[in-house]
């Protein structure tokens, strides 16, 4: 039995790059440690949603707490705080690192060094966390443990000469992991005084008891019945229960200084619970928070619609019920004159999309559409006030604004150097600008490059692959505004405007963009009995137009022979009559046509 002691207590999370086998050394370490007895193991045992254990990625973390008995015959208490991998939650990540002492660094021994893995370095560099370098897949025949140890030194700059090397599927050197992360991962520090401190990293929702909070405590205690209070909403609960994940919830009488567990305190709304916020007691507050807390801001948006109208208060359901596991998304109810009404949805990135998406299909069993994502623009008006739009429909009267800024990203992106000309030549598509290049190890290139977020939320992921053969990895950080020359693009079908695809790209890249939607409406809306232009424009200015051709009918058919007056009279009066249509017909444009257009983009 562990008795409480913060000497013997050891935090610590596991970095790495998609596929580098943090999962699978999460595994081994709960299987070592008697966690979770044989029988009930399965893979990823942490990843426990199956979007996650299909596509190899970590969305939600998991922390748990492991006791092991270690070579000096004390017992340990060991925590894992597991984190999301991708650069969409790197503000969770670096949440979860500020809960550790330590950090290990997974690395792939045939693959080396890859953008994420790099990006969270620097998190938890900045954190001043004692980092230990692990080369994983040492049993690949194609492994090259002595490159990669390189790789770490010249890139993330931190000595690996006494790197851990492991083979996670085989459990070979798993034990020694466990045996350094005891001597080298330091103890919790002492707390300077008995006020309760505790660092929110995470939540998640419970149908029965509302929502899990959990929490590293850095000083005071929490145990049931104590009255805490939230930092950032001042709001004040009493706690119920309070445990330690083992690897299931297991409620504990008290939580003490340097310990990772959660509360339930019959919280209903996921609003009052922000990641990074600080908990303190009611009645003995501490004077201030933990530093390093920030409200998570959309940064890419999109709206999403039922393909069916009837679905709408089923969509608006589901998405109320996954914000209750995902405080980060962004919901307000909108309508379009095309697509009905639907929701506008802020995300953290394509991912966050991507996953939100899948989830309603898959859990809610729902059939949608999204609109093209788009990011937030900033508008400056004539008379000095700024606003700020991410809805082609609230683009302000171009007579009033003075200038318009875009967001920019700064991105990493790692390669071998036969890729090179490629990616350069993709950057400068994408209206980059290159900050550096740097070489590492042999053959491999690290390239800096500052882009504007409107560029890289499409298709830069899947255009980069396709360039580099998969062999190319992007991360990105968000990089302020600049002024750009952003307008709108309008598409006109029979001289109407049709919102929902209008858009607001940078005046550089609206004449393809137009072109494209045009050529594309050409196919997909139906003939009708008089012709009907589709038009893009800027302003009145016509940048690209298509023709849908009418349903003719010969009308002279029944001439044969005789004068060709006789022909011209009907051809006049059919001419006439096509002229009164087109004044007065209107063009109804079906919903497939929205799809095709919505895909195509």
């Amino acid at each position: 039995m562990f008795q409480y002691d913060l000497k013997r207590i050891r935090n610590f999370s596991i970095i790495a790059h998609i596929d580098h086998g943090k999962s699978t050394l999460a595994d081994r370490l709960l299987e070592l440690t008697h966690t979770v007895e044989a029988r009930d193991m399965q893979a990823q045992y942490l990843d426990n949603m199956d979007l996650e254990r299909e596509r190899g990625i970590t969305i939600k973390a998991r922390p748990v707490s492991m006791l092991y008995k270690a070579q000096d015959g004390q017992i340990y208490q060991i925590n894992l705080i597991d984190t999301p991998g991708h650069v969409d939650f790197a503000y969770e990540v670096s949440r979860s690192l500020a809960a550790c002492e330590g950090a290990l660094l997974v690395v792939d021994a045939v693959q080396g060094v890859q953008a994420q893995t790099l990006a969270n370095v620097h998190l938890a560099v900045a954190r001043n966390l004692e980092i230990l370098p692990v080369i994983n897949k040492i049993d690949l025949p194609a492994a090259n443990p002595d490159e990669v140890k390189k790789q770490i030194e010249s890139i993330i700059g931190i000595d690996a000469s006494n790197s851990l090397l492991i083979s996670a599927k085989t459990g070979i050197g798993v034990e020694a992991v466990l045996e350094r992360i005891l001597t080298d991962i330091p103890a919790p520090s002492e707390p300077k005084d008995e006020l309760l401190r505790a660092l929110v990293f995470d939540s998640h929702y419970d149908t029965y008891r509302g929502v899990l909070v959990y929490i590293r405590v850095i000083s005071g205690e929490i145990s049931k019945k104590s009255l805490i209070r939230f930092f950032a909403t001042q709001k004040t609960f009493e706690v119920n229960e309070v445990g330690k994940f083992a690897p299931n919830e297991t409620p504990v009488d008290v939580l003490r200084p340097g310990e990772v567990g959660y509360f339930v305190a019959n919280i209903k709304n996921t609003a009052d619970v922000k990641v990074g916020d600080t908990v303190t007691l009611h009645k003995f507050p501490a004077s201030s928070p933990l530093p390093g807390f920030k409200l998570i801001a959309p940064v890419v948006f999109a709206g999403i619609y039922p393909v069916d109208t009837s679905d709408f208060e089923a969509l608006r359901d589901a998405l109320a019920k996954l914000q209750l596991n995902d405080s980060a998304l962004y919901v307000e109810q909108e309508s379009s004159m095309a697509l009905g009404f639907g929701f506008r949805c802020g995300f953290l990135g394509l991912l966050h999309l991507e996953i939100v998406f899948e989830r309603l299909t898959r859990e809610f069993d729902l059939s949608i559409i999204t609109t093209a994502p788009s990011v937030i623009y900033r508008f400056t008006l004539n008379d000095g006030k700024t606003m700020e739009i991410d809805n082609p429909a609230r683009y302000p009267d171009p007579a009033h604004i003075d200038f318009v800024e875009e967001p920019w990203v700064k991105v990493h992106i790692m390669t071998s150097s036969d890729y090179l000309g490629a990616i350069m030549g993709l950057c400068t598509d994408k209206r980059g600008e290159c900050l550096r290049t740097e070489t590492m190890g042999i053959g491999g290139l690290l390239l800096t490059y500052r882009l504007p977020m409107n560029e890289i939320i499409t298709d830069f992921n899947d255009k980069l692959k396709s360039v580099t053969r998969g062999y190319g990895s992007f991360d990105y950080e968000p990089d302020g505004y600049g002024k750009s020359d952003i307008v709108k693009l309008e598409i006109r079908v029979n001289e109407e405007p049709v919102d929902a695809f209008s858009c607001l790209v940078h005046r550089s890249k609206a004449e393809a963009k137009g072109r494209a939607i045009c050529a594309k409406l050409k196919e997909v809306i139906p003939q009708q009995l008089f012709k009907v232009p589709v038009q893009a424009a800027i302003g009145g200015k016509i940048i690209a137009r298509e023709t849908i051709s009418a349903i003719t009918k010969n009308v002279t058919a029944k001439c044969y022979g005789g004068d060709i007056t006789r022909k011209r009279k009907l051809w006049e009066k059919q001419k006439e009559g096509k002229k009164k249509m087109k004044e007065i017909g209107k063009v109804n444009i079906p919903q497939s046509a929205f799809m095709e257009v919505l895909k195509a983009e």
